[in-house]
């Protein structure tokens, strides 16, 4: 008997040396990997880099380079916003918070971007609003928040991906202006979709190329035509609250809303002890898949706006990132500098053992299977050109600033391992894309050896 317990404690101390030995072997194999193809590559000579990989099954990291250091993470903050979505939201967006009696209708915004959105045929809120007869009324006592976000580079305002924030948005705050001249027989033609009654300026001189240019703070538009045959370009409006939707919407439904103060508002409810019931739209997952698969900065803030609404009953970015890091962020490796939900901001600081730790969440609360709907993979989103050479074994998102690089997610060893990885990359001075294929390289050699 003795010599048995002797020869197992033998055993176990052998078995432990050789799982020592083996995670050395594997973090030293790594970061030889690390150190040939991104931290020494060329175009990352000057650059800060910060890489972890986790094996979730075993809760332990394969390698740590930096990984507890702050980065600014550009679009990868997107996971922080979508993980809380997933968790807040249900498995359908609320359109509004509506209650009605005999004569009218009253409903509360809640940040929901799908109204009249281009991505989304079926419009509940919209049908709902043009089905009624009633006078139509609403605040905006919920919304405590700015349109652009904290750090947000002003210079963008006329950019695409930059469309304001509000609480009730429509058309995605964005105005599709369009030059059509494929009629031979016409002289081309400038519209917007949707149409719009805002001051309009043609610039006298053609140009070369077809611009439009909104002055800041007002939706105010100078069009410059150009040579080409089509071509549409999408401009942010200037939302002012509640204000421009509410000039955009009459001629969907119909009929006009009136913005009450919030005395008035609490007033209908005193009387009639009714209470607001949620209208929904959207699968959830519908949105937050768009979101990640082409990095939309405006569905994520959004999608944050709707969370904060959810659990605080206001719009604000501030106020739910403070609660959310007092609570579902709580334990966070390294307490992170959230300000925005899309990374947008050059303010937010992230480590990668902090995207590392968002997805472990993400994973054990949610399952896989979800989370590859939601996260693109190889050949699709965001990764369109990148990991083709075979299919679904990543599922990440990317992040994109000047001198900023991110890829965090999920990888699928050929041995069928699941690691949960986060690659920060700042300030380099190459071009994205050389950076990105440095990374594409490292990701795919741990694929492909482990």
């Amino acid at each position: 008997m003795r010599k048995d317990i002797k020869n197992f404690k033998q055993l176990l101390i052998i078995n432990f040396l050789l799982f020592i030995l083996t995670s050395c072997s594997v973090s030293k194999q790594i970061s030889g990997l690390a150190e040939q193809l991104v931290i020494n590559d060329s175009s990352l000579a000057t650059a800060h880099v910060g890489i972890s990989i986790f094996e979730p099954s075993k809760n332990k990291y394969w390698f740590n380079y930096q990984g507890d250091k702050y980065f600014t993470p550009a679009s990868n903050t997107k996971l922080a916003t979508c993980y809380v979505a997933m968790k807040h939201l249900g498995d359908s967006l609320i359109g509004i918070l509506e209650a009605e009696n005999d004569t009218s209708v009253y409903f509360l915004p809640t940040a929901d971007p799908t109204l009249l959105h281009a991505d989304f045929k079926n419009q509940p809120v919209a049908e709902f609003l043009k089905n009624t007869k009633k006078k139509i009324y609403t605040t905006d006592d919920n919304w405590n928040d700015e349109a652009l976000g904290s750090g947000w580079s002003w210079d963008d305002y006329n950019e695409s991906y930059m469309a304001e924030r509000s609480p009730m948005p429509v058309y995605g705050n964005i105005i599709k202006w369009i030059q059509d001249g494929t009629n031979a027989k016409e002289p081309a033609s400038v519209y917007s979709i949707p149409e719009v009654d805002w001051k309009v300026d043609f610039n006298p001189v053609n140009d070369n190329s077809f611009s439009v240019k909104r002055k800041l703070g007002a939706n105010d538009f100078l069009l410059t035509q150009g040579k080409e045959k089509y071509k549409e370009l999408e401009i942010p409006f200037v939302t002012n609250g509640l204000k421009a939707t509410l000039e955009l919407l009459p001629d969907t439904i119909h009929n006009t809303i009136e913005v009450l103060n919030p005395e008035k508002f609490g007033q209908f409810f005193q009387r009639t002890n009714l209470k607001l019931r949620p209208l929904k739209t959207q699968l959830t997952d519908s949105l937050l898949r768009i979101t990640m698969h082409r990095s939309d900065n405006f569905f994520a803030e959004q999608s944050l706006l709707m969370v904060s609404n959810h659990l605080l009953g206001q719009m604000s970015d501030e106020r739910v990132i403070d609660s959310l890091l007092k609570s579902d962020y709580k334990d966070l490796p390294q307490k992170p500098k959230w300000v925005d939900g899309s990374g947008l901001s050059r303010y937010n600081l992230f480590t990668p053992q902090d995207f590392v730790s968002i997805l472990s969440k993400m994973k054990a609360e949610f399952g896989m299977d979800r989370i590859k709907i939601i996260l693109p993979t190889g050949g699709t989103g965001t990764l369109s050109n990148y990991y083709k050479a075979d299919s679904n074994y990543i599922f990440a998102k990317t992040g994109t600033l000047s001198g900023v690089v991110s890829l965090s997610g999920y990888l699928y060893t050929r041995k069928n391992k699941l690691l949960i990885f986060s690659i920060l990359v700042n300030n380099h001075r190459y071009s994205a894309t050389s950076v990105r294929r440095a990374v594409e390289k490292f990701i795919e050699g741990i694929r492909n050896k482990y």
